[in-house]
């Protein structure tokens, strides 16, 4: 014969009080519950997954604008370093504005055979 364990006691303790009280207390859990999935937009969310095109269109959109985005400011970050090497490379600086020069060099030559 097996020894069965014993079943764990219930950790969720019960609601003190009177049975109004405790229906109370339930309403108002229930009510925050609502209220936090309204908050989450689970509603939208599964009507989103119920129309994969829309989901998929979204994504592409998503995705262009990121892209986007990341090329503007990879840009802008490109034009700053160069620019802070240009009035480096002008300050005659003795090893580093011959180092900074070339790299320049470099770039504005690279910049010119992309635009061909």
């Amino acid at each position: 014969m097996t020894r069965h364990k014993p079943a764990p006691e219930s950790t969720v303790e019960p609601i003190p009080g009177t049975p109004e009280e405790q229906m109370n207390a339930v309403y108002r859990l229930t009510l925050n519950w609502t209220r936090q999935l309204e908050r989450s937009r689970i509603a939208e969310y599964t009507e989103l997954l119920n129309r994969p095109w829309r989901l998929i269109w979204l994504n592409v959109l998503s995705g262009t604008a990121r892209g986007v985005g990341v090329a503007i400011g990879f840009t802008f970050f490109a034009a700053t370093i160069i620019y802070v090497l240009q009035v480096l490379g002008a300050l005659n600086l003795p090893i580093i504005g011959d180092y900074i020069a070339d790299i320049v060099r470099i770039v504005q030559r690279q910049l010119e055979l992309n635009t061909y």
